[in-house]
């Protein structure tokens, strides 16, 4: 069995066909999925979709990419994580690719926010799920600062260099992989798939975006992460069985989910 750790099956390209995508999922031996929140006012959506369904959990939080919405207090974060199959804080982090003219300044409200979910989760002492992109120094800076190792958590679609992930692992966290680490030419994500310790991996499909080969450029869904384990099996010259197996159970371990929902 295979678990997607993180995709947005709340967005309106999914959540319109959601009764064919959760069939996908059972057909394609995906047992579980983790539905991510990136603001607030859409979170009752991803709320409700777990509510409804045994094998789908949730986190709260802000995406680094909102900039016009409302923001969390860390009182807040921590009020929302109380919430039944909620198991982390996120997707949060830092986004400075679509900003390519930035200052330290006008990036200052994203460290800001990101230090919030950080002291969330330590607070709540749930796993943050966090987003980094063109912005590795100051995420690892951050994360240090503000003591992430003790909540712990995962990099989500991680695209990072060998020696980002081993900043990351050594504060603790979880690597996970996307679509990704099929695509031909991403030799640095081929890198890390190759070298993360076993027991910190996780798949994903971040959809519905980064559809694996062989669904690039399509609308990505749960089911395709088998794609993902097979792209990582083929890197590390394992078996497919090994690493669902393996990105499974780290999987209900990070989140505190208990065995007898598996």
């Amino acid at each position: 069995m295979f678990v997607d750790s993180h995709c947005h099956i709340d967005f309106p390209e999914l959540r319109s066909q959601l009764p064919a995508v959760l069939e996908a999922m059972r057909a394609n031996a995906v047992s579980h999925a983790l539905c991510i929140s990136v603001n607030l006012p859409d979170l009752p959506g991803v709320l409700a979709i777990a509510a409804a369904h045994p094998h789908v959990y949730a986190t709260v939080g802000v995406h680094p990419d909102y900039e016009d919405t409302p923001e969390p207090t860390v009182e807040r974060l921590v009020e929302l994580a109380r919430t039944p199959k909620v198991v982390g804080i996120g997707e949060t982090g830092l986004d400075y690719y679509r900003v390519p003219q930035f200052t330290d300044q006008s990036m200052e409200w994203q460290r800001e926010r990101f230090r919030r979910h950080i002291r969330a989760a330590r607070q709540s002492a749930k796993p943050l799920v966090i987003h980094t992109r063109a912005a590795a120094a100051d995420t690892l800076r951050l994360m240090r600062e503000e003591g992430a190792g003790e909540a712990g958590g995962v990099m989500h679609c991680f695209t990072e260099s060998w020696d980002v992930a081993k900043s990351c692992l050594d504060q603790g966290f979880h690597i996970s992989l996307s679509g990704i680490v099929t695509f031909k030419n991403a030799k640095e994500v081929h890198d890390v798939a190759r070298r993360v310790p076993l027991d910190r991996l996780l798949i994903e499909t971040d959809s519905p975006y980064l559809a694996p080969v062989p669904f690039r450029g399509k609308l990505n869904q749960p089911a395709y992460v088998k794609h993902v384990a097979e792209g990582i099996a083929a890197l590390r010259g394992a078996a497919v069985g090994e690493i669902a197996a393996v990105t499974t159970a780290n999987f209900f371990r990070l989140f505190n989910i208990p065995k007898d929902t598996v």
